[in-house]
Parts: structure tokens; C-alpha cells; sequence
């Protein structure tokens, strides 16, 4: 009995050094002290293992930094750098508590590389990481906070921080960009509050605005439409209209998100980002600049930018371009001038000479000019008097809940949007706005005589057109026989349906001068029906000359094709047709030169694809979108291009694509939305599952086409080149296996793979796959994809399983698959495809 008692109080001592050393273990997960520092490669964690605090290296980087990143993800998000501007070269740093009780980095030589550099601190301090990203130095004697990461922030915006300005003091924390992906040192970006009248968040580049919100109207900024629609981060802005402006940042309403919070790129981009409860793939709902328009001051003063205008700016109603050789150059940055002198500045020029007074032309739904003063004004009537009784208001706006805005210097950084923004309202001078009265008033005059006098004016031109056609069919006749043709009336018949006269005409002796005799060394490449020459003009103009190859059964029929479809099309994003030349058996024709070829010959080369990093892959499928929809919806035809892939997308001298070889495509009719054929063509891997098993196409069919071609730029594969994959018949089976397996990052292209851009390129494959989706009735439209890709619609549905598909006896057709690699497969029969 004695002896178990001794035993009892010998163990007492053990269990509580014990408990000792197991408190102080746990509590040093997420503490440094000076006792108990950060050794590189050590890290801690916060006490929610949200956060993790250490030493890193960027991507392509041997430096070492120390840093806070999101834990328990693959994909490294670092969201604080503490030594950015002095990274330790070797792996010997420490991170602890110095002497006089700052917190601070020492390199191998124990010199301080950086420190919290707090005046005056206890020396009895220790720092700990919190689970909201904020690494906190507090004093141990009475836990007081002395200093704090949310305090000197690096490019990242987590919840609980704030971003303000003293307005006294002029006093900042603003975020700062990394200078590269690789490098996280302060970038030329920074991001935060200006203390204007009414609040605004800014991107500076250096000293000068890069990207403006818009004002602040108590819950949103104005000037970002999404805040309206599908924003749900809440931003809340305080003022307290004495000192300080500050910024907050929370999330509302979402307890599936587990990770979220704004970051500014490397290239001035704020980014709304975010992760979704066990997911690893971070998404971009949001970022600005996302357009030119978008950058500030694109259009200069007095100039209003549109993105879906050509040219994007334009002056407002009563100015003129200040310098209109530069306008025309497409430097908009001069800005416009006032086109006639205002009330108020007559009577200051004359002492007061009798006019009418000025008066308000309303441009509607735009972003409101910079420097708005906010009037104590709260009616729209009064605003209006209160701002023409001023001779220095020279616009204003009026917007619930915000109330009365006014401007009195040049109206710089307007943009236009399709929703949201606020109604502006410009002082023009009176005959400004009679100019616009009298315009309506002649239209409506002019219109039934103009009506009379083109009805009549038709009538004198069909006359004079029959008999010239007359004479011109007799000179082709002659035509052809002196080249020993004698071509059927059918032929004959589509010449005149194509009507030659509307585009210019080459001879056939020009093109052979133009391409030295067609020569092999000014051969570009084999088209589906012939070889494609470079060929330089008197003129000194270069053109790429398509020259129909008399073996082909099907030439003229697709050459007729395309002369009647892309004669009526002009888009930047479509190739521009010059000419043609139909001589006896020869048909040719002459297109503008891109001197990139096509983006197979870029993209599937392991040398030239290095030129083509995110942003230009990002550029190129957007330009094939915006061209598809000028296709689908936007021209005076309606057209299905029918063939549309890497090898018919050229690059201009800017790596600009264009869309080119229209000889499949078909014209619709205004209320037709699908068409069925028993004759289908096109190319394997690219064709949608309905149109190649049953003959069916619509819209959908080139969106699928499109869908296959966004998932080849971000993988940098060819689809065909899975055929020998033991894995995968196809892109899209790989693709979608990937994606079930939560593992899709491994499709990026490893050239391209940035951290950065990461949650952009997730985003493209995802709408990359809902385009390539078994039913066409699940694909969206062109219009919709043009939406997704520039994030005006951000939350993206689920895909579906996308179409699967293999051409049997592949061993057969190996020979006739070499050549449709690079050219399309003019006969295919429907039988030989099965859908899986």
C-alpha cells in the first residue's frame, strides 16, 4: 500500500512536466518567439489550418522568401511576402524575434534582411499566425498588438483587412503587385482608395490611374456592372468625411466557399478569387481591366469608349477629335474638343450677349466621368437647374441612393455599358441639340422622296444591267474559247450567280508575275482544294493567292461557295478577300497576307509555341469567338462555317486570328436554324456528333468545332494526336477524364502554365467542354460563349459528358488521314463514324 502511494507521488512531477511540454508544443504551431523560431524549410500553421506561414521559392525561382499561403492546397497561393525586395539567396534563413523584440528575417550571417522595423518594442514579444491570413506581434506583458501583416499588405486582400488613406496625412495601405509571377519584389501595380469626393478604388501604374470603380453609392461601386448582377463579395467602403477612408472586404452568404480574397496581378489586373469547399481549382469571377475600355482614359477627354464599337471610341454628341489625324490612327488618347462655344462662355467673352441658354444631351447607362463632386442636391430637377445655373457644371448625373453628382472640368474615362452604369447628362450648347431636332426632321422629309427616287433609279439600272449583262456574257464566251475552254452552261450559270462584278477581278498573268510563276519557294501550304502562294502586287502589296488544283472534282463549287459568302462579310477577326481570277480552267483567289500562316503551324510547333504565352492564346480564342458570332448573329447573313479548326485560323503580323476557307460554308435563312444534308464535310475530331452521324448542323455544330479548338490552345495538343494514346481515342475523352478526376490542370499546356493565370485557363477549359457536350440543345450558343469568356457571366453551368467518337478501320485510312491533318476531308461518308 506504501509503495503504491510512493509510486503516485513520484509520477505526479512526471505527467505535469509532461502536460508542460505538450502546452508548450501546441501553442508553438502557430507562435515565434525568439526561443523558438523559423528555421528554412520549417513553417507553422494557424490554429485553423487555414493558413500557413514560411519560407518559399516562386515558380522559376531559386530565392528564397518568407511568406503566408493558403495550406492544404497543391496550388500555392501565396497572399503575403514579408522580404520581398530582399530575397535570401540559399536556404539558411531564419525567421524569429531580435533582441530588442521586433519580429525580423536574418540571412546565413545572421543579418537582419527585414524586420516590422516597430519603434520602441517590448522585448518580451512574440508574433502569431491567425487563422484569417494576419500574422499579428504582440506584446506578451499585456497583449497588446504592436504590429501586424493586414497592416503592410503585399498584392492580396483577405477578409478582415482593410485598405485605407488618411486624408490628412496622406497616409496609405494599398496593395502592391509582384513585378513578375517569379518575382514577388513591389511591381510597378498598386491598388486602393482615393479620398475623392465620393470614394473610388483605383489601379495606379506608378503614379497615373490604370482602372477606376467608379464612385461608391453606399453599397456598390457604379462603374462595375457585375457588382449588380452577380457580384456577392460585399465591399464596404467607410468614410468617416474627417480623416480616414477605408475599405473592407467580406463575403456574403456563402459558407461553401472556403477560400477567397482580391489580388492584384503582376500586369495591374485586380482579380476577384476564389475557392470552392474541397475543390483545387481557384476561379475568377471578376477582374478589371478586363477590356481596353476598361483602361483609364482610353479615349481621352470628352471621349466615350464602347468595346462592341468599331472604332472603340467616339466623341460625345457636340465635340469633334482634338487631333483628327491621330483619331484616325486609332490614338484616342488626345481626346475631343467642344464643337460649338457654350452660353455661359459667350457672356463671359462679350459681356453678355443675348442667347439661348445651354442646354442637356443624356448619354445613357455609361460610367461615369472621374472627380465627380457630390452635390447636397437630392433631386433630379433640382440637380439639373442647380447644374445649368452654374457656368463651371459642364455635366451631371443623377443616381438613387447616391444622389447628385456633378463635374466642372474635362469629363475624362466614360465608358459605355449595355446595363447598369448611370444615365450622364453633357452641356452642349443650344444649337447642338437644334442640330438634332433639324436632323430628325429632314429624315423624315427626305425618306418617301429618297423612296420615289431609288424606286425609279432601280428600275433605269435593271434596264441598263440586262443589256450589259448580255454583252459580258458574250466576252466570257469569247473568253474561254481563245483558252481552248468550252464551259457547260452550268458553269456559265454560277459565274453569273457570284457576280464577279462586285469584287475586283486579277488576271491570271498578274497572280503568275505577283507569285514568280507560282513558284515552290513562295508555296505557303496545301488547302483542301490546292496549293496557297505569297505573292507580292505591283503595287507592293502582299497577298496569299489560293490556287484551285484542276484534280479537284469539287473545286468550283466550293470556290463559288466561298467567293459568295466572304465577298459579303467584313470583320477584324475574318480574312479579308482581295479578289479572285477565273480564267478557262483556272480559279484563284487572292487574299490579305498573314504573315504568321496559321495557328497549327504556331501552335504544334515545339519551338514557335513559346511565342504563344497565356494572354495571346487567351486573345486568339476570343477573336475566333467574336468572329464566330459576327458568323451566327451579327452579319446580314447568317452563316454555318462548317469546317472550322487550328488549320484555317491565320495569325496576322499581331498574332490576331481570323477565320479563313468558307468553301463549306452554308448561308442560312432568317428564321432557319438548322439544315440537313446528305453530303457531309468537314474534318474528323472536329466535326459535332449530329452532323456527322446524321447530317444535321446549326450553330451548334460550329460551336462544337470551337469547343475542340479552345481545349487544343490551352493542352497544345492536336486532337488526332491521341489516336495512338492507350489512354484516350481523343482531346475530349482525355479532357473529360481529367475533369471527373478533379485533375484538369494537367491539360494546360506546360509552356503556358502559370500560377497566375491559372484560374483563367481552369475557366476557358470549362467552357471549353460545355461546347463540346454530346446534345447539341446543352451547347451554348456563340453569343453566350462571348459572354462566358469575358467574364460578363460568371457562374458556369456543370458539362456535361461531351461527344465521343473514332473512325473504324483507322489502319485503312492511315494514308487519307495524313493528308486531313492538314486539309479538310471533302467526302465523308456518315456510316463510317459511330458515337460512343
Amino acid at each position: 500500500m506504501e509503495l503504491t502511494r510512493l509510486m503516485t507521488l513520484l509520477s505526479i512531477p512526471v505527467l505535469i512536466f509532461y502536460c508542460s511540454c505538450t502546452i508548450v508544443f501546441c501553442t508553438a504551431i502557430n507562435t515565434i518567439t525568439s526561443t523558438q523560431p523559423i528555421n528554412d524549410p520549417e513553417a507553422i500553421v494557424s490554429n485553423g489550418a487555414t493558413f500557413k506561414l514560411g519560407f518559399f521559392s516562386p515558380v522559376n525561382s531559386t530565392n528564397r522568401y518568407v511568406g503566408i499561403w493558403y495550406n492544404q492546397i497543391s496550388v500555392k497561393a501565396v497572399v503575403w511576402v514579408a522580404n520581398r525586395d530582399k530575397p535570401l539567396n540559399d536556404s539558411s534563413g531564419i525567421l524569429t524575434i531580435s533582441k530588442d523584440g521586433n519580429l525580423v528575417v536574418l540571412d546565413r550571417h545572421k543579418q537582419i534582411v527585414w524586420s516590422s522595423d516597430v519603434p520602441n518594442p517590448p522585448v518580451n514579444s512574440s508574433a502569431q499566425l491567425s487563422n484569417s491570413g494576419n500574422l499579428v506581434l504582440r506584446d506578451d506583458s499585456n497583449g497588446n498588438k504592436i504590429w501586424e501583416s493586414f497592416e503592410h499588405p503585399s498584392d492580396s486582400f483577405l477578409q478582415g483587412m482593410k485598405l485605407s488613406t488618411n486624408k490628412f496625412t496622406d497616409e496609405k495601405i494599398r496593395l502592391t503587385a509582384w513585378k513578375s509571377p517569379s518575382d514577388p519584389s513591389s511591381g510597378r501595380f498598386t491598388f486602393g482608395i482615393n479620398p475623392l469626393n465620393i470614394p473610388e478604388i483605383y489601379v495606379w501604374n506608378g503614379s497615373h490611374p490604370y482602372w477606376r470603380s467608379g464612385p461608391w453609392s453606399g453599397q456598390i461601386f457604379i462603374g462595375i456592372p457585375q457588382m449588380v448582377s452577380v457580384y456577392n463579395r460585399r465591399i464596404q467602403i467607410l468614410d468617416d468625411k474627417e480623416r480616414n477612408v477605408s475599405m473592407t472586404y467580406t463575403y456574403a452568404n456563402e459558407p461553401s466557399l472556403s477560400t477567397l480574397y482580391l489580388t492584384l496581378s503582376s500586369d495591374g489586373n485586380i482579380m476577384d478569387t476564389y475557392r470552392e469547399e474541397g475543390k483545387e481549382t481557384w476561379k475568377i469571377p471578376w477582374s478589371a481591366p478586363a477590356t481596353e475600355c476598361e483602361v483609364y482614359g482610353k479615349c481621352g477627354p470628352f471621349g466615350s469608349c464602347n468595346v462592341h464599337g468599331a472604332p472603340i471610341c467616339t466623341c460625345l454628341q457636340g465635340f469633334n477629335p482634338n487631333d483628327i489625324e491621330e483619331w484616325s490612327r486609332g490614338n484616342w488618347t488626345g481626346g475631343c474638343v467642344r464643337r460649338s462655344q457654350l452660353q455661359c462662355e459667350k457672356n463671359n467673352s462679350t459681356g453678355g450677349e443675348k442667347g439661348k441658354e445651354d442646354a442637356f444631351l443624356k448619354l445613357k447607362t455609361v460610367k461615369v466621368p472621374a472627380f465627380a463632386e457630390l452635390s447636397t442636391t437630392y433631386s433630379e430637377d433640382k440637380c439639373k437647374s442647380e447644374c445649368l445655373n452654374n457656368c463651371s457644371c459642364i455635366a451631371y448625373a443623377y443616381y438613387s441612393g447616391l444622389g447628385c453628382m456633378e463635374w466642372s472640368g474635362d469629363l475624362i474615362d466614360i465608358q459605355k455599358f449595355s446595363y447598369a452604369g448611370a444615365d450622364l447628362n453633357i452641356r452642349v450648347a443650344y444649337s447642338e441639340l437644334g442640330k438634332k431636332r433639324s436632323t430628325k426632321l429632314v429624315v423624315k422629309i427626305a425618306v418617301p422622296i429618297g423612296l420615289l427616287t431609288i424606286a425609279i433609279c432601280i428600275y433605269l439600272s435593271w434596264r441598263w444591267m440586262a443589256r450589259q449583262r448580255g454583252r459580258k456574257n458574250k466576252r466570257e464566251k469569247m473568253l474561254f474559247e481563245r483558252r481552248g475552254v468550252n464551259p457547260d452552261h452550268s458553269n456559265e450559270k454560277n459565274l453569273n450567280q457570284i457576280k464577279l462584278e462586285d469584287i475586283p477581278l486579277f488576271s491570271f498573268e498578274e497572280l503568275a508575275i505577283a507569285t514568280d510563276n507560282f513558284h515552290v519557294a513562295n508555296k505557303l501550304g496545301q488547302g483542301g482544294f490546292g496549293p496557297v502562294y505569297k505573292g507580292k502586287l505591283l503595287s507592293g502589296q502582299d497577298i496569299a493567292v489560293k490556287r484551285l488544283s484542276s484534280s479537284s472534282g469539287q473545286g468550283l463549287e466550293e470556290f463559288m461557295n466561298e467567293v459568295r459568302v466572304i465577298s459579303k462579310l467584313q470583320h477584324r477577326n475574318l480574312v479579308r478577300l482581295l479578289g479572285c481570277c477565273v480564267e478557262g480552267e483556272e480559279k484563284m483567289l487572292i487574299y490579305e497576307y498573314m504573315p504568321n500562316k496559321s495557328l497549327d503551324a504556331v501552335l504544334f510547333d515545339p519551338i514557335k509555341k513559346k511565342v504563344l504565352d497565356w494572354r495571346k492564346r487567351a486573345n486568339i480564342i476570343e477573336g475566333i469567338g467574336r468572329g464566330l458570332l459576327y458568323l451566327h448573329r451579327d452579319s446580314r447573313l447568317k452563316i454555318i462555317h462548317r469546317d472550322l479548326k487550328t488549320s484555317n485560323v491565320l495569325l496576322d503580323e499581331n498574332l490576331n486570328p481570323k477565320i479563313s476557307d468558307f468553301g463549306m460554308a452554308k448561308i442560312f435563312g432568317g428564321n432557319q436554324d438548322q439544315a440537313n444534308t446528305g453530303r457531309v464535310v468537314g474534318t474528323f475530331g472536329y466535326m459535332a456528333p449530329e452532323y456527322a452521324m446524321e447530317g444535321r448542323f446549326s450553330e451548334k455544330s460550329d460551336v462544337f468545332s470551337f469547343g475542340v479548338l479552345l481545349l487544343e490552345i490551352l493542352s497544345g495538343r492536336k486532337n488526332t494526336s491521341f489516336y495512338h494514346d492507350e489512354e484516350s481515342l481523343s482531346l475530349l475523352r482525355f479532357a473529360w477524364k481529367l475533369w471527373k478526376e478533379d485533375m484538369i490542370v494537367k491539360l494546360i499546356d506546360p509552356t503556358t502554365s502559370d500560377p497566375y493565370f491559372q484560374v483563367e485557363m481552369l475557366r476557358y477549359i470549362h467552357i471549353g467542354l460545355l461546347c463540346v457536350q454530346e446534345f447539341a440543345a446543352n451547347r451554348p450558343t456563340i453569343s453566350t460563349i462571348v459572354l462566358m469568356l469575358s467574364r460578363e457571366i460568371a457562374n458556369l453551368p456543370t458539362p456535361k459528358q461531351p461527344a465521343f467518337s473514332e473512325i473504324k478501320g483507322v489502319s485503312s485510312m492511315q494514308n487519307s488521314q495524313q493528308s486531313q491533318r492538314s486539309c479538310s476531308s471533302n467526302n465523308v461518308t456518315v456510316t463510317t463514324i459511330v458515337g460512343r
